[in-house]
């Protein structure tokens, strides 16, 4: 398998979760690691901010960037990249990870909590994109496999995915959509753009406030198998790696992996599969 020593990551809400653990399994080789997120202090609901992630990247063989950012903000996003492009001489990799949640029908959304899921969703994922790209376009003439990773899933318009939570579902397939057009726009740059999505449940802190899910935990695996799966994404030839929807179980099926019980939060216990799948 390849190595992402040497190389620079741009993560946007990798304070905690499956982004930290992306930032970990990048940090093992030795890459270079920007957290954009809004965790500047502790948050009693949620464990993790930008510093102790960063923290724990150092520990693990890293270089780390811990920024304070609300990725809805277009000049708060503009500077975090220039920051992180600063200090590590560029950027190479974009892992759009930050992403809101409510799963709740339309009567039960309100449209402050729709607006907070289309500004990071969509907004957010767009808005990184665009301000990384450059960076990214000129990662690729300096011949270092530029990557975007999107935390989305893959598109289906049957009526199932959209009726328990549909603003939710638009919200996550703009990511996607994201991932669909900047593919082909930027294909002959040499920049890879790809969506990544866990096959099961995944167990985060975040899961934990959505009522209900608590008593479910077992059936989830840890956030370290998508850290596999991106990694295995990642190290990939950029020219020949884009426009996918990949699935995390898939991937790293593809790599030879056979025991994914070393992921599961309770092995051996039946999975539940992501509300997407």
């Amino acid at each position: 398998m390849g190595t992402l020593a040497g190389r620079t990551l741009f993560i946007s809400g990798g304070s905690r979760g499956i982004g930290l653990a992306i930032a970990l399994r990048a940090a093992r080789d030795g890459a270079n690691v920007a957290i954009a997120a809004k965790t500047d202090a502790p948050n009693p609901k949620l464990p993790g901010t930008i510093h102790t992630a960063a923290a724990e990247i150092e520990a693990a063989g890293g270089h780390a960037l811990p920024i304070a950012c609300d990725i809805r903000d277009e000049a708060a996003v503009a500077a975090a990249v220039a920051a992180a492009a600063a200090r590590f001489g560029g950027i190479d990799i974009l892992v759009n990870n930050a992403s809101a949640i409510s799963l709740t029908g339309t009567l039960d959304t309100p449209l402050k909590r729709f607006d907070l899921m289309f500004g990071v969703n969509v907004r957010g994922t767009f808005a990184c994109s665009q301000a990384c790209l450059p960076h990214l376009k000129q990662s690729a003439i300096a011949g270092r496999n530029p990557h975007i990773l999107t935390l989305s899933p893959p598109l289906n318009m049957d009526a199932r995915w959209f009726a328990p939570h549909v603003a939710y579902t638009m919200a996550k397939y703009g990511m996607s959509m994201c991932v669909l057009g900047m593919a082909e726009e930027f294909r002959l740059a040499g920049v890879a753009v790809n969506a990544l999505w866990p096959r099961t449940v995944i167990a985060t802190a975040a899961l934990a406030l959505i009522p209900g899910a608590q008593q479910q935990l077992d059936r989830t695996r840890r956030p370290e198998i998508m850290a596999d799966a991106a990694h295995a994404i990642l190290v990939r030839d950029a020219r020949a790696t884009t426009g996918n929807f990949f699935l995390d179980e898939d991937v790293l099926r593809g790599e030879g992996v056979t025991d994914f019980d070393r992921y599961a939060v309770k092995p051996g216990a039946p999975l539940l599969p992501d509300l997407f799948l």
